[in-house]
């Protein structure tokens, strides 16, 4: 598994409802994993999660008032464990990122930090135990559903067909 890709790209929203439909209509699929402030969709092997504005601002630790220096979008790379999280974590910080959050136990029941990269960019590292990561590292929402359509394998058991 290579630890160059991106797994997850969050958006920062006024109106989550609104959002959802807007970028179903442009033919993500929504997904049963998420809550009432956050929205999942799947695309093809990226997810697209939709987040409200504040609460993700709270999440990463900024403030969303006036012009704070916080672009409402995250991009994030899911990690098998919280070793691996740390280790992505102290290598982003060598490469020259600049430590925004240190990983930490998140109260979703995963494991996770932000870093910035040298243009200011926000980067999520995760371990999330709800999410299986497939044999190469992508996140499947549809696949690893609990409620997998169309026989999918279990959760436990992820297929991956990606190409070499």
């Amino acid at each position: 598994m290579k630890d160059a890709r991106v797994c997850l790209i969050t958006l920062g929203v006024d109106d989550l409802s609104r959002a959802a439909a807007f970028y179903g209509a442009l033919g993500w699929e929504r997904t049963e994993a998420g809550s009432e402030s956050i929205v999942f969709l799947q695309g093809e092997r990226i997810v697209l999660a939709l987040f409200g504005r504040r609460d993700l601002g709270k999440d990463v630790g900024v403030s969303m008032e006036g012009n704070a220096p916080y672009p409402n979008v995250t991009l994030a790379i899911n990690l098998p464990t919280e070793r691996h999280v740390d280790r992505l974590f102290d290598q982003a910080l060598g490469a020259g990122a600049r430590e925004i959050k240190r990983p930490e136990p998140a109260f979703w029941g995963g494991y996770s930090g932000y870093f910035a990269d040298p243009d200011g960019h926000l980067w999520e590292l995760a371990y999330n135990p709800f999410f299986k990561l497939t044999k190469r590292g992508h996140l499947d929402l549809l696949k690893t559903s609990a409620k997998a359509k169309d026989g999918d394998k279990p959760q436990d058991q992820p297929e991956d067909q990606d190409e070499a």
